[in-house]
């Protein structure tokens, strides 16, 4: 796109006429990357090898999974592309060695969207395993592995998945995708804080590159840096993503238009908005239903394996009211407890609701970013004139009336055993979702199962101030605040399993992975035990 074209777009309020106008600008965009390969250039040479940042794949249907990779010998200096459309040839065979194909075909690499490249391969089998790899010009590609969903209510007898968050590159190594990558699991479900946007902090293991990121290119070199990452790159290859944001992939806390910072003119942050979903997509297994249009960008969507399980996988940033009490930690305000505020904005949450009313699984996830689960930091009944409760406004303790809504419609419409599954906090939690969170004898109504960070910190000072209010807390069945890691999932008909998976120290990229905890949850129970 012309650039002084995107700035109009970006600048402008985002009116009806704006939308029209952005959506025509980015569908020729996303032409240019649909044009034959014979309009783009088959015989590239590289300054060195091209597919430094690995490959993956997402969003698997029964017969439909996406594929990724991104042309890029320089990584983290733009990309090191020159500016022109490169022919991507991709296959897709039944076998390790890529001796069966089943499927091929060439993509453009355009410098549009940094070269990245999504395959949308169709005409797959149903529940099965793929291989896939990826060429341009002489140079070839890793090997990735995928797998297809089994079509919508077929009798499933297990399904395995793991979840993850939060991996901020300047505090350590990720030794947790290393174990993930050898585990056996189905599918990864990614909740968010993907990169991080902050500037170099002193002293950290290593360090990012640049500012603060705002522009588009500072977006990509950013995510770039990240996908460096062997261990990360190794679980990308070896199973299908699901992926979803949360706030670092823009700016930490923000909310719709509004930024973490005082002052900003939402037009402008909108602009920074745009830059960062553009980078987001372009190095995300993501559908072409997810190229962005501007600072929009369509990204919950549900994924059904079969009769077992139906994951709904939301964003509760993009749509979301500014966080109440002016955010923070502290006690609520009236603001909190409004009907008007919103975590996923009324069509999100209708969408939500609508599935959830019509799954035929047995197993129903919600996949999202924030803790849903109440929970009072400041123990005991407080000192006369002091505070008496403590929450999280950046959690769906500052949105009560819409996690009122989405309780209110377990509790009275029962969809088949609920499980909320989330990351954003740096730490492990098993909660039971009450109907009355103040009220531990009300209905249970289903299980939350909140994950450690790949690599992001958790305060160590702030594991004793969580302890000490778990007496307050009694739906909380476990925190852990030390370690860093990732939530395997194992699901059959009877039985829900959660393996809270930790390592010992990020110091190092080497580090094995453990088992901290586990619990169960049986068909029908709703709440979590210890296994």
């Amino acid at each position: 796109m012309n650039k002084s074209l995107r700035n109009r777009i970006l600048v402008a309020p985002l009116t009806r006429r704006r939308f029209l106008t952005t959506a025509s600008a980015l569908a020729g965009l996303a032409l240019v990357s649909e044009l034959p390969a014979s309009l783009a250039n088959a015989a590239p040479t590289f300054s060195a090898y091209p597919f430094t940042l690995g490959v993956a794949s997402g969003d698997p249907l029964p017969t439909r999974v996406v594929i990724w990779t991104r042309l890029a010998p320089d990584p983290i200096n733009g990309g090191g592309m020159p500016p022109q459309r490169v022919a991507v040839r991709w296959r897709v065979a039944t076998d390790e060695q890529m001796s069966h194909v089943v499927r091929r075909g060439t993509a453009v690499a355009s410098p549009d969207l940094a070269h990245s490249v999504h395959v949308d391969v169709q005409g797959l089998e149903p529940d099965r395993w793929y291989w896939y790899q990826f060429s341009a010009g002489s140079e070839l590609s890793p090997i990735g592995r995928t797998r297809t969903a089994p079509v919508a209510g077929f009798a499933k007898d297990r399904f395995r998945f793991a979840f993850a968050s939060c991996q901020d590159w300047q505090n350590g190594f990720y030794p947790a995708y290393r174990g993930m990558a050898e585990e056996d699991l189905d599918l990864v479900v990614f909740l968010g804080d993907y990169i991080y946007e902050y500037e170099p902090r002193e002293g950290a293991l290593r360090q990012h590159n640049g500012p603060e990121i705002e522009t588009l290119e500072q977006y990509r070199n950013r995510y770039a840096l990240y996908r460096t990452d062997r261990n990360l790159q190794a679980a990308h290859a070896a199973f299908p993503w699901a992926v979803t944001w949360d706030d670092h992939e823009v700016d930490n806390n923000y909310a719709d238009a509004i930024s973490e910072e005082e002052h900003v003119d939402p037009a402008r942050f909108l602009e920074r908005r745009a830059n960062a979903y553009q980078a987001y997509y372009e190095h995300m297994p993501l559908r072409r239903a997810s190229l962005p249009v501007g600072p929009d960008m369509q990204l919950f969507r549900r994924l059904t394996f079969g009769d077992l399980v139906e994951f709904s996988v939301l964003d509760t940033r993009q749509y979301r009211s500014d966080q109440p009490c002016a955010d923070g930690l502290k006690p609520r305000c009236a603001a909190a407890l409004s009907e008007d505020q919103t975590m996923a904005g009324p069509p999100q949450e209708r969408w939500l609701l609508g599935g959830l009313a019509v799954s035929r699984a047995r197993w129903n996830v919600i996949a999202q970013q924030t803790m849903l689960a109440q929970y009072d930091f400041l123990a005991g009944p407080g000192q006369e004139g002091a505070p008496s409760q403590f929450f999280n406004m950046d959690q769906w303790d500052g949105y009560v009336a819409a996690r009122n809504r989405l309780l209110g419609f377990l509790l009275h419409r029962q969809p088949a055993n609920p499980v909320v599954i989330t990351g954003d906090i740096h730490s492990s939690w098993v909660h039971d979702l009450k109907a009355d969170f103040d009220d531990p004898a009300s209905a249970t109504l289903g299980a939350e199962f909140v994950g450690a960070s790949i690599s992001s910190d958790f305060p160590m000072e702030f594991i004793p101030l969580v302890q000490a209010a778990r007496a307050d807390n009694p739906h909380t069945k476990f925190f852990d605040g030390a370690f860093r890691g990732y939530v395997r999932c194992e699901l059959t008909p009877e039985q829900w399993r959660s393996d809270y998976r930790f390592v010992a120290s990020i110091q190092s990229e080497d580090v094995p992975v453990l088992t901290l905890a586990s619990f169960v949850v049986e068909d029908g129970k709703l709440g979590a035990e210890r296994a």
